[in-house]
Formats: structure tokens, C-alpha cells, sequence
């Protein structure tokens, strides 16, 4: 389908040759003279990216920008604009534009403006409409979306076995993928939704404890249950769905009381004598493989072929290396909006840097460097420069220092942060190193007096060896 492109100009010669170029590379073209009838052509004509003229005849595209802005907010403006006004153009970006072309027009530069902003204007309406497939949790779970191929595929089957609303479903992925996310997706999409959505993670209980978080305890059960009666995860599943997650990590025994309830829905509190029975639907999700586990014995057999009914294997983050753009915006949105900051986009080489990390967190680690970016940089388009700390990421031009040899030492921040002294710390003990604890040599190397270097160990709790000058 083609892409819709509106000129906004009142050169006809301008307008014209533009309408001629934008045709031949298959955009379909609309062309307004006139900057009061620009309102009521966006309504006819719908465009995808309008190209806007600074100067019009009867009005200002200063002005009919925050009026198009406010109206169609995720509409792409491309300010076009003379040599003189580049000014009033990079002014118009901070209003809403998305970006500006110098007159006379460079065609290839034009052609690039364009696709790198219809790109990612494609990519916000993807990330709506998924965020719209996903709205588990008010819209907000986008970080497990993703438009490749294998997501869609993993999409579209736990749409499927949604509408089974009884059969097990056993999901598979590395940890950071997403598994809770598309169970809870599973559970909104089947006529269960009404019902409630419990989630253990059975790695972060104590195994002692598994029994009665599971199926509720009586009073005095054991040691520490001397008050009332509680009701275990099952019971306040019922009438919904219960998702089991990590499901490796439970002991033996207790695999042997959950496949009693797989089987028949009933199962009794601990300490208690009463049957307890639950329509609940159980779904199951781990980071392992649990057909290993059953050849070394820590998974109980019947029980890995009772949850390994319907199966969804949900591919890493580094598989899918075409989704990573789209869950960068996504997340840089998210928590540019949550930070109050309002942010344009990520450089082409930021994009990638970011789909050449190998993401052994997944998306959750990609959710985490996205949130620690738009906190800390000032800037509202993400560089290269920003994405230094990551893994396998060349620093960037003044974020090294230069030592003797030609090395360079190059400060990796983690994503939780890191305090200015522990830096100075690390950064004038590295340097002793260097040097075999010589203070001169380190103070010359460092840019510092003797005397400063001395103050700042004496500071930070550096030891001086008293046989070194």
C-alpha cells in the first residue's frame, strides 16, 4: 500500500517538481497551496507525513503546525524551509516537527527524511496496536511485544489456546522473555478474564513453605501457623487462572500433591481434613528444560506429560533481533512519559548498537537500559554515546581516557547506578596500579598536583605506602 504525503506549499514550481519526484518513488502525493484550507485537507485526504513550507502566502507554517500538532499529535511534519531559517526550523522541531529540509530541496536527503520518519511513525501505531493485543494490565505490558515473525507466531498460538479455557498450557523461555506477561495475556483472552489471575514464582518461596502457599494451611499446621486459617494460592485462583512460575524449582513431594489437583481439581489444605475442590486453570512457565529434568530425576515424569498439554516456547531476545527497535521506542516512551520528558528518537547507529548487544537479560534487561537512559541523558534523541556502558560497546569520543601506551580506560556505569566516589576510587587506584604505587608518576597521569592526589587517597580511604614517593 502506498504511503500518503502532503505538500504544503505555495511555489508552484516547488510543489510541482516534489509531487513529480515523490510519484515515481511510489508515494502518493496531495498538494495544499493554501495555509487556511490545511485543516480541512487533513481531513479529507488523511495523509501519513506532511511536508509544510515555513513561509505561505495567506499564513505561517509556524503557526499552522501546533494547530495540525494538536489535533493529529502522531502525525509526521517535515518543516521545509530556506537556508536563512534554519532557526525557525529547528524551533518548529521543538513544537512537534519532526524534522526540517533546507530549499533548495536535496532530493536523496529528502527521501531519507522521509522514510526514517515514516519508519517510525509505523513503529508507534505497531507498538499501539500491540499494546492493545497486550492490555492485560491497563495497556502497559509492552514489554513483551515484538513483530517478528517467531513473536507473532507465539501470539497467535496463545490466542489459540486461550480459547480452550481448561487445557494446561506450558510456556518456555529464557528468563527476561516475557513468559508472565503472555500468560496473563492467555488468561484475558479466554472467558476466564472475569475471574481472578494469581501468579506464584515457585523459585521464591522456601521449599518448606511450597505446600501450604499452594493449597492454604489450617491453624496449627505446623510452626508458626497459630493464626487463623489461610487459603493457599488455588483457592484464590478459583473461578480464574493460576500461573506456576518456575515450576522446576518445586520439590518432589510437593510435584506429587500438584499433579493430584491437575488430575482432580481437589486437593486439602495443610493440616486440614476437608476436601477442598477449585475450577481453576493452570498455567505453567520455566527458564529450564524440564524433559532434562525428568532424565536427572528432579522432575517427576507423569507430572512433566500432565502440564506438557499445549506448549509455547518463547524465543530469546537476540533471535529476534528485528523486534529490538520496536521494544526500544516502545520502552523509551513509556518512561519518557513517566519522567515527564519528552523524547524524539534514537540515532540510527544507537539502533545499532542496541540490536548488536547480545541481550542475555532479554527483554527485561532492554526495559531496564531504556528506563536508566531516558532518566539520565539530557538529550531527547538517544546516541550512540549514551549506550557506552553495555556490554561489547566501544566508548565513545571523551568517554575514555587515555593511558600511557595508547590504551584507554573507559568508566562502564551500571544500570543501578554508581557513586561519584566510588568512581574517583577506582580511577586513582587503577592508576597506582599502573604506575607501582609511584604518587608522582599517578599525579602527572591524572592531571593532578602531588599534594591533591594525596588529599583525595587520604579522602576516600586509599592507604599510601610509606616507601613509595
Amino acid at each position: 500500500m502506498k504511503h500518503k504525503i502532503m505538500i504544503v506549499d505555495d511555489d508552484q514550481l516547488i510543489y510541482s517538481s516534489l509531487k513529480r519526484v515523490l510519484t515515481t518513488k511510489n508515494y502518493d502525493v496531495v498538494v495544499c497551496t493554501s495555509g487556511g484550507a490545511v485543516m480541512e485537507s487533513l481531513v479529507n485526504e488523511s495523509p501519513e507525513l506532511v511536508l509544510l513550507d515555513i513561509y505561505l502566502g495567506d499564513a505561517s507554517g509556524l503557526d499552522i503546525l501546533p494547530e495540525v500538532k494538536k489535533i493529529y499529535p502522531q502525525l509526521p511534519v517535515i518543516m521545509m524551509t530556506a537556508y536563512s531559517d534554519v532557526q525557525l526550523a529547528v524551533n518548529a522541531m521543538k513544537n512537534g516537527a519532526e524534522d526540517f529540509i533546507v530549499k533548495p530541496i536535496n532530493l536523496d536527503q529528502l527521501d531519507i527524511i522521509i522514510h526514517k520518519a515514516l519508519q517510525y511513525c509505523s513503529l508507534q501505531n505497531e507498538v499501539a496496536r500491540l499494546r492493545t493485543l497486550m492490555d492485560a494490565d491497563g495497556g502497559k505490558d509492552v514489554r513483551v511485544l515484538g513483530a517478528s515473525k517467531a513473536m507473532m507466531s507465539v501470539m497467535l498460538a496463545a490466542e489459540k489456546y486461550a480459547q480452550s479455557e481448561d487445557t494446561t498450557v506450558l510456556i518456555e523461555g529464557e528468563s527476561g522473555t516475557g513468559k508472565e506477561l503472555i500468560a496473563r495475556f492467555i488468561h484475558k483472552s479466554s472467558r476466564r478474564s472475569d475471574g481472578p489471575f494469581v501468579s506464584i514464582n515457585c523459585g521464591a518461596i522456601p521449599r518448606d513453605l511450597a505446600e501450604s502457599e499452594l493449597f492454604g494451611y489450617e491453624k496449627g499446621a505446623f510452626t508458626g501457623a497459630s493464626d487463623k486459617m489461610r487459603q493457599g494460592r488455588f483457592e484464590l485462583a478459583n473461578g480464574g487462572t493460576i500461573l506456576l512460575d518456575e515450576i522446576g524449582e518445586l520439590s518432589l513431594d510437593v510435584q506429587v500433591k500438584l499433579l493430584r489437583v491437575l488430575q482432580e481439581r481437589t486437593f486439602y489444605r495443610l493440616g486440614g481434613s476437608k476436601e477442598i475442590t477449585v475450577n481453576v486453570r493452570v498455567l505453567a512457565a520455566t527458564n529450564r528444560s524440564l524433559e532434562k529434568s525428568v532424565e536427572i530425576g528432579t522432575f517427576r515424569e507423569d507430572l512433566f506429560y500432565r502440564l506438557n498439554v499445549a506448549t509455547l516456547i518463547v524465543p530469546p531476545l537476540r533471535d529476534r533481533k528485528e523486534d529490538i527497535s520496536l521494544l526500544a521506542y516502545a520502552f523509551m516512551n513509556e518512561f519518557g512519559e513517566k519522567f515527564n520528558k519528552s523524547m524524539r528518537g534514537i540515532a540510527p547507529d544507537a539502533i545499532k548498537i542496541l540490536e548488536s548487544h547480545p541481550w542475555k537479560g532479554n527483554v527485561r534487561e532492554l526495559r531496564n537500559t531504556m528506563e536508566r537512559i531516558v532518566l539520565l541523558i539530557d538529550s531527547d534523541v538517544v546516541k550512540p554515546q549514551h549506550l557506552s556502558f553495555l556490554t561489547g560497546a566501544k566508548p565513545q569520543a571523551g568517554e575514555g581516557a587515555p593511558l600511557p601506551g595508547g590504551d584507554t580506560f573507559a568508566i562502564r556505569i551500571p544500570s543501578t547506578g554508581v557513586k561519584m566516589n566510588t568512581v574517583l576510587h577506582e580511577v586513582i587506584t587503577r592508576t597506582l596500579k599502573l604506575t607501582d604505587g609511584n604518587q608522582v608518576q599517578a599525579a602527572k597521569i591524572l592531571g593532578l598536583s602531588r599534594s591533591k592526589l594525596r588529599y583525595r587517597m587520604e579522602q576516600l580511604g586509599i592507604e599510601v605506602a610509606k616507601n613509595v614517593t
